[in-house]
């Protein structure tokens, strides 16, 4: 579709579930930077899309995520969670266990690196075995984030796809509630409570299990402590995975790219920051509640009304970066991407995230450098949901 101009009627957002271009109307949005829209719940939003005025939202306090959960409240999509776990590290702070969370996901944990370059080879070393195609999604991308993160929680890998099973409908886009959600939940949660009390448990939930002896601790219950691995599992693989996956579409759809960190492995990092730059994984806005009237540009947002932060909006902006639309390495200003938010509720992960994505970049390179699409990337099939514009299937030759 091809768009000139934006009609005065509410847009329904999301505008495309497809993350390999840019929708059409985020350069429309140009000229009207807060735009109302109608979500998928059907109710209205401000959809908030210069990389200026996204900044203001996620810094400025005004503009609460926790409130987005309360009832009668507008909504993006239906809630798949409890709404108490929607400010997650919010209660994690509240509850005193941030410093433990903090420690678990920084990259520079003994072995952790070590442990993240020989997941990488043993998997890209298996998928290549079994010959081409092969499914970097399913094979790599998937297995390397989750495994990753049953290693940092201290639980076995092999118990990571019955925790996958659950993510299809915790990160799902719907008007309605959806009965599987509790059902996945309630499972989940019971299975690291099981984890809390297994000996063989190591990692962070073995540390938040050895603080119910601690008195200072009495307060937090066994649900709460293994809330802390559910939602950590959940959105740290989806997350991780997607952008992963996305990153090696456009790997793929920029052989340009390809070739200068062939020629350059130490590029990588810069790589990196570029690639979750035009990263369009994200696909919803990052959703805030307005606690009391705000402007916002020329626009007076009032107390209650729901606003939509469009990453990808602010990440294409050309006020922000010059030439947004090109892969640039040499960008200066490469770290100013909104991709893992801002302000309070900034991605406490954010190193983690980067070095998970460099050394599977850095493994797939050196293994498998003229890795290309099997099919044309118009055939790809996206799936949709929060963090989830991806493909199915990143069927891939070599």
């Amino acid at each position: 579709m091809s768009v000139e101009t934006l009609p005065d009627e509410l847009l329904d957002f999301p505008f495309s579930w497809r993350g390999d271009q840019l929708p059409d109307e985020i350069e429309v949005l140009r000229k009207e930077p807060v735009k109302r829209v109608r979500t998928i719940a059907g109710d209205k939003a401000w959809l908030v899309s210069s990389h200026a005025l996204c900044r203001q939202v996620l810094e400025d306090r005004r503009f609460s995520l926790k409130d987005t959960s309360a009832p009668g409240v507008p909504r993006q999509y239906a809630l798949t969670i409890p709404p108490e776990v929607v400010n997650n590290m919010g209660n994690i702070t509240g509850a005193g266990l941030r410093k433990a969370v903090l420690k678990a996901l920084n990259p520079k944990a003994p072995g952790l690196v070590e442990w993240m370059r020989s997941n990488a080879a043993e998997l890209i070393d298996g998928l290549m075995a079994e010959g081409a195609p092969a499914d970097l999604r399913g094979q790599f991308a998937d297995p390397y984030s989750a495994g990753m993160h049953c290693h940092i929680l201290g639980i076995p890998k092999a118990d990571a796809p019955r925790l996958m099973r659950s993510l299809d409908i915790a990160f799902m886009n719907s008007a309605c509630p959806v009965s599987g959600a509790k059902l996945n939940w309630d499972r989940d949660i019971a299975y690291m409570v099981e984890r809390l009390d297994d000996p063989a448990t190591t990692g962070l939930m073995a540390e938040l299990a050895a603080l119910r002896e601690d008195p200072e601790y009495a307060h937090l219950t066994d649900e709460m402590l293994a809330t802390v691995g559910v939602t950590m599992f959940g959105a740290g693989v989806i997350s991780t995975a997607g952008f992963l996956t996305m990153a090696l579409v456009s790997l793929m759809q920029h052989p340009e790219l390809t070739a200068e960190l062939l020629a350059d492995r130490g590029r990588i990092p810069a790589a990196v920051d570029e690639l979750l730059r035009i990263n369009l994984s994200i696909g919803d806005g990052l959703p805030r509640l307005a606690l009391e009237d705000v402007t916002l540009g020329e626009v007076e947002v009032k107390k209650g009304e729901l606003v939509l932060v469009l990453v990808e909006g602010a990440n294409f902006d050309p006020d922000a970066f010059t030439d947004p639309h090109k892969v640039d390495l040499a960008r200066e200003n490469n770290t100013a991407h909104l991709s893992f938010g801002g302000g309070q509720h900034y991605c406490p992960a954010t190193a983690l995230g980067k070095k998970h994505a460099e050394i599977a970049l850095e493994t797939l390179l050196e293994k498998m450098p003229d890795f290309r699409l099997a099919v044309p990337v118009e055939q790809l099939v996206w799936r949709t949901g929060f963090m989830k514009r991806i493909p199915e299937r990143l069927p891939v030759m070599w």
